[in-house]
């Protein structure tokens, strides 16, 4: 998309770019051919990337994170209008990033037997993917949520089961699906229509979800938190009777 730049300084080179968003000359030039994001900027023979480009290729790479195929990616970015601003653009991208602040760490084997403090079995390791605290990506590496590391470490050394660790990850993985449906179709249907109707921008939706993803991560705890104590109580009462 060719549209007027003030002055040069809103302007990046490719290697500019590149640096920005963390890709390779490569893909960047891939995704513009594929339409992905706008062709350069023409200034002479030279040309130039603005925030609009920096935005799209963002959202791509948001996209390729959550498992988009390149076909699914281009079907979702076809749905954005060509002139939608970097702001629109950029609020996709906040309701894809994952809702938690920290993000996994990329392990080889060896990087994960030493932060574990000691070597991991198979079994040990199936375990732990099962709880959700890492997930193997191929070529002997593994997503690992440190945070969690250490407890999943000492719960397994206690003899906790795998079959419990897949029972309990299926339980969440139904009852989290149902969920997230009911509380995107609030946020579709009340949440979204009420913000721009109030004349919101799309930076003000934007900083929105992203104070809405913490806030309901807490509001969910809590209510699991209160929901296993009430079970607890009743089983205590049970049991004495």
């Amino acid at each position: 998309m060719q549209e007027p730049v003030d002055s040069l300084k809103e302007l990046m080179t490719l290697d500019e770019l590149c640096k920005r968003v963390g890709m390779s000359v490569r893909n960047v030039r891939f995704y513009t051919t594929r339409g992905l994001v706008p062709s350069p900027i023409r200034r002479g023979r030279s040309g130039y990337y603005t925030a609009e480009h920096v935005a799209r290729l963002e959202l791509v790479a948001e996209l390729q994170a959550h498992g988009f195929t390149l076909a699914a990616i281009e079907k979702y970015v076809a749905r954005i209008p060509g002139d939608a601003p970097p702001s629109a653009v950029s609020l996709h991208r906040a309701l894809l990033a994952p809702w938690m602040a920290e993000h996994p760490e990329t392990l080889t084997l060896a990087e994960l037997h030493e932060r574990a403090g000691r070597e991991l079995s198979a079994a040990e390791i199936e375990t732990l993917e099962a709880l959700g605290i890492l997930t193997a990506t191929g070529k002997g590496r593994y997503d690992v949520t440190l945070a969690h590391l250490d407890a999943g470490v000492r719960l397994i050394g206690f003899g906790y089961p795998l079959e419990s660790a897949e029972a309990t990850r299926g339980i969440y993985d139904r009852h989290a699906a149902g969920l997230a449906a009911d509380m995107l179709d609030i946020f579709r249907k009340k949440v979204w229509p009420a913000y721009r109707d109030s004349g919101a921008s799309d930076e003000d939706l934007t900083e929105a979800v992203e104070l809405l993803k913490p806030l309901s991560i807490a509001a969910l705890v809590s209510a699991y938190e209160r929901a296993v104590n009430e079970q607890m109580r009743e089983e205590i009462v049970r049991r004495t009777e």
